[in-house]
């Protein structure tokens, strides 16, 4: 299982996630933030579980690419 998680409330609206992960990751037109797709909110933090494990690669490029460091991939 991948869990891809966001904390959405730190996000600067820089887009680097969705030019990487353009399936996981959108841009919100209300606020300028990204939205992880088909996650689930938990007090601020946006979680995404699949099985897919081809979205790892993208996700980690996202990941690395964050300049504010709120996003994490992990393969369990």
């Amino acid at each position: 299982m991948v869990v891809v998680t966001l904390q959405r409330d730190k996000c600067i609206g820089c887009n680097y996630c969705v030019e990487f992960a353009p399936r996981q990751f959108q841009m919100s037109k209300k606020d300028g933030k990204t939205v992880l797709i088909k996650s689930v909110n938990n007090k601020g933090f946006h979680t995404l579980k699949s099985h897919d494990h081809t979205i790892v690669e993208v996700c980690e490029q996202a990941e690395k690419a964050c300049p504010v460091h709120i996003i994490s991939v992990k393969e369990i």
